[in-house]
């Protein structure tokens, strides 16, 4: 497994790098600003010692009663008042009055407002010299006036503090001193080549010519070709898009760039813009290098589309710098962009034009043999057991993305730590599986009779799913509740699948209908548990109907969006959608009644299927099929649809899902 990306480390870089050279050390205080409050302590603790021992003594605290023996005494040579405090030094020295060591010449003392004596009349005749100020000072215009501000001045100064500390976390600006970037070097021995990627055979190879132009540029500008500025990664999530930008740069040897497009976003208008030119010139200056952007449908979304109030919002300010820095490259820069979306349908088309992101390249969901690479990838650092087979895995987890199966063995590590075994087994691998597909097994106390019915409803799923020709095979089938469902009936096909025929689909609609069918043929009533699966029945149903041509009465065209969040009423005219909405009510109904029909002519075999469910609670493939009488078919290599996918290799999550009634 190879290690992460570094974090970024200050908050005005929005990037992580790899490979870059660092930059030179920042000179620093030793001990940063604890050091520095330490020294100070240390500096007044030396000051007021040294003071204490050369400074002057300091004057010793005496009562009126010994000042006026003093006085009378003729032994002090002058004094110092301030309203009734008295400072004073006597001619000769004197015992502390308070039984102190040693003796005292300087000394104050407070002439009490009561005291009736005429000290005035004796100070003069003692000959004492007097000095006086007025216990009342008058402070000066300039002082007066500083003392009126510093309240004032203090409020500007927390305001500019606080100023500077924000610009600096949204890029610098006016108010702020913005540190330079300083990037993240990986250390020796982490970056990720194409020994790391598998699975994705032909886009390595497409790939592989940037990795040669990076590595001999010579070659192309002798010829005078120019490589693609920006390659644009498409794909569903976890298919390896930022591996693979990773790889590219690793077997390049070049700097690697990585930034998120959100990271690039902040409320103030152009600090974007700001980071975007700043991650090109550091790109620049390592060059040849790589920059990589991932989700960049977060800013390239086409403009003019919604979500902005204006031509000036951030988003847009932002998505325009990256549009003239990519066309600022000159071929000989040797700096390439990579970006990874899972809209590719959605950007700018500035942004896919030739001469910015001119090679896009669609990484698609592994086939067979790639689930088998990218296992054995991802259990590099496992120990497995002996007899451990990752092909019979690969095998059953059609449709998984790399990042899926990572997890599934993930999984099974932490299955073999909690049963304290030394490798990872077969069995292992398989409960990982199930837990990621079905869910986590959840503690639940169902009465027996809603025991029956799930087996029912999960039997009439299993039968439809046996006895449809061509239809996936069933894998296993529970009545344990797991996640949200109360039970669980899975299939997968034996080959991967890309292409869907019609007879298939119909197929999935009786397997999918078989639930609510084996209730409606059991009870005589219907439950809430179908509710996941006539949400999957309407999808592909009304795809049947209005984007595949496969009804006669809407013809051969495409009404329905292709995309699940896509306005359904605005993508064709009303007539059209009800034709489509009636003729998926057709085709759910004869799927319906041939699902009853099935079901009322083989209730023995539905009875026995439910009864050994009812008994071992969980039936695997081999003892589901001899349960229900139904011989195994050798794998068939069927073809069908592509766009009738949604949901296949997947468990039936909600069957048997209970709901509360609106």
């Amino acid at each position: 497994m190879t290690e992460p990306v570094p974090p970024r480390q200050t908050p005005d870089q929005p990037w992580r790098s790899e490979g870059a050279p660092p930059p030179p050390p920042k000179r620093r205080m030793p001990g940063g600003w604890v050091g520095l409050a330490l020294t100070a302590l240390v500096v007044f603790l030396i000051s007021d010692l040294l003071l204490s021992f050369f400074g002057p003594a300091g004057a010793t605290t005496i009562s009126y009663t010994e000042f006026n023996n003093q006085l009378n005494k003729g032994n002090i040579t002058k004094i110092y008042a301030k309203g009734d405090a008295i400072e004073g030094t006597l001619k000769s020295a004197q015992p502390k009055p308070d039984g102190g060591k040693g003796d005292y010449t300087e000394f104050d003392t407070q002439r009490p407002s009561f005291a009736g004596d005429n000290l005035w009349a004796t100070l003069q005749q003692q000959g004492v010299e007097v000095t006086a100020t007025s216990p009342v000072q008058q402070r000066s215009f300039l002082t007066n006036l500083l003392l009126s501000l510093a309240p004032m001045l203090l409020l500007v100064f927390i305001w500019v503090l606080l100023a500077r500390r924000m610009a600096g976390g949204l890029g610098g600006g006016p108010l702020g001193r913005k540190a330079p970037p300083k990037p993240v070097t990986a250390e020796e021995g982490t970056r990720t080549t194409f020994a790391d990627v598998a699975g994705i055979d032909e886009v390595e190879a497409e790939l592989t010519e940037v990795v040669d132009y990076l590595k001999h540029p010579e070659r192309y500008r002798r010829l005078g070709a120019k490589m693609p500025r920006g390659v644009l990664l498409s794909g569903p999530p976890g298919t390896g898009k930022t591996l693979l930008a990773r790889a590219v740069a690793g077997e390049a040897n070049v700097p690697f760039f990585s930034a998120s497009a959100s990271e690039f976003i902040e409320m103030i208008v152009g600090v974007g813009a700001s980071r975007v030119r700043e991650l090109f010139a550091e790109a620049r200056k390592v060059a040849p290098a790589i920059i990589f952007i991932d989700e960049i449908d977060t800013i390239g979304r086409q403009r003019g589309a919604g979500g902005g109030m204006g031509g000036h919002d951030e988003r847009e300010q932002t998505l325009n710098q990256i549009l003239t820095e990519m066309d600022g490259f000159s071929g000989s820069e040797g700096v390439i962009v990579i970006a990874a979306t899972n809209r590719a349908d959605v950007l700018d088309p500035a942004l896919l034009r030739p001469g910015r992101f001119d090679r896009r390249i669609t990484v698609s969901p592994p086939d067979r043999e790639g689930r088998a690479a990218i296992l054995r990838i991802h259990s590099r650092n496992v120990p497995l057991a002996g007899g451990t087979d990752l092909n019979q895995l690969a095998k059953v987890t059609p449709g998984m993305t790399g990042a899926e199966l990572a997890n599934v063995v993930n999984e099974a590590a932490l299955l073999a730590v909690k049963r304290k075994q030394e490798a990872v087994n077969e069995r292992d691998l398989s409960d990982a599986l199930e837990k990621v597909q079905l869910g986590a097994v959840r503690p639940l106390v169902m009465p027996q009779e809603e025991r029956e019915r799930t087996a029912y409803h999960e039997s009439g799923h299993a039968l439809l799913g046996m006895l449809q020709p061509g239809a996936d095979p069933v894998r296993k089938i529970t009545i344990v509740p797991r996640g949200r469902a109360l039970g669980v009936t899975l299939s997968t096909p034996e080959n991967d699948r890309y292409s869907y025929t019609e007879p298939y689909l119909r197929g999935r609609i009786i397997g999918a209908l078989g639930g609510m069918a084996a209730e409606q043929v059991v009870y005589g009533v219907i439950t809430t548990g179908a509710e996941s699966d006539l949400e999957q029945v309407t999808n592909i149903a009304r795809g049947m109907a209005g984007r595949w041509g496969m009804s006669e009465r809407v013809g051969r065209l495409t009404a329905v969006p292709s995309d699940p969040q896509g306005a359904y009423g605005l993508s064709a005219a009303p007539t059209t959608l009800d034709a489509v909405d009636e003729e998926a009510r057709r085709i759910v109904s004869e799927c319906y009644g041939d699902a009853v029909r099935i079901l009322t002519e083989q209730r023995h075999r539905l009875d026995a299927l439910a009864a050994a469910l009812l008994e071992a609670e969980t039936l695997d493939e081999e003892q589901a099929y001899r349960a229900a009488g139904v011989p195994r078919e050798a794998p068939s290599g069927g073809a069908g649809g592509s766009h009738g996918a949604e949901g296949s290799g997947r468990p039936d999550e909600a069957d048997g899902k209970s709901i509360d009634p609106a």
